[in-house]
Order: C-alpha cells, then structure tokens, then sequence
C-alpha cells in the first residue's frame, strides 16, 4: 500500500502550519497508525535458516557430548561443574 500525500505551501502560509497541515493528512489517510502497527512485527525465518541453526544446534551437542566423554571441559559452560 503506497499512499503518497502532497502538500505545497500556500502564500502567506507559515512552515508551521504547512507541518501541521501534511500531519493531519497523514492522519486521515490511516499512514501513522499503519506504521505504528508494522513497527516491531518480525519476518518469520526461512526454512533454510530454521535448518541451518538445527543442524549447528546439533552438531554442537553432539561435540558437547564427546568432550563430556573425554572428561574436557565443554565450550561455552563458564564454571561448570560435573
């Protein structure tokens, strides 16, 4: 939805009130609410980044894993204990 207002300066017209006059343009063409309303939602991920971050999620347990095995200290586990 592209919505283009325009709004010119009349004579004798002050900058003030030319603002307010484009403010209440956009006000009646709904242009603040709508972006109001889209400010913070997020695109969903991809398929290939949901998969991509499972597969490192994965492989990163699985490397956990051996290094508990090994009795080494596991990444990214600052003072844990066994």
């Amino acid at each position: 939805m592209i919505t283009v207002i325009e709004v010119k300066k009349n004579t004798n017209e002050s900058n003030m009130s030319l603002i307010r006059r484009f403010g209440r343009k956009m006000q009646d063409a709904g242009i603040a609410r709508k972006v109001r309303s889209i400010r913070y939602n997020e695109r969903p991920d991809s398929k290939l980044k949901v998969k991509r971050t499972a597969l490192r999620r994965i492989a990163k347990k699985a490397e956990n894993e051996k290094l508990f095995k090994l009795g080494k200290p596991i990444k990214g586990r600052k003072g844990h204990r066994k």
